[in-house]
């Protein structure tokens, strides 16, 4: 059986977390930010845990890394 490769766009965008989650920063902040509040724009940086549904699609992604 060949080695499983990871796909390196997940790479680049998601990281798992110590108890095996996968981390992926939030969207909504690249551009039309005029118009934002300020608390808004500072709740969204950071990273969040991927929802459960995509959970083990993404750990699939990432698990040749």
């Amino acid at each position: 059986m060949p080695k499983l490769k990871t796909k390196k766009c997940a790479v680049k965008r998601m990281k798992t977390s110590a108890k095996g989650k996968v981390l992926r920063s939030q969207g909504g902040k690249a551009h039309l930010n005029g118009y934002k509040t300020r608390s808004r724009k500072r709740n969204l940086r950071g990273t969040t845990v991927t929802d459960k549904t995509v959970q083990k699609t993404m750990q699939r992604m990432l698990q040749g890394n």
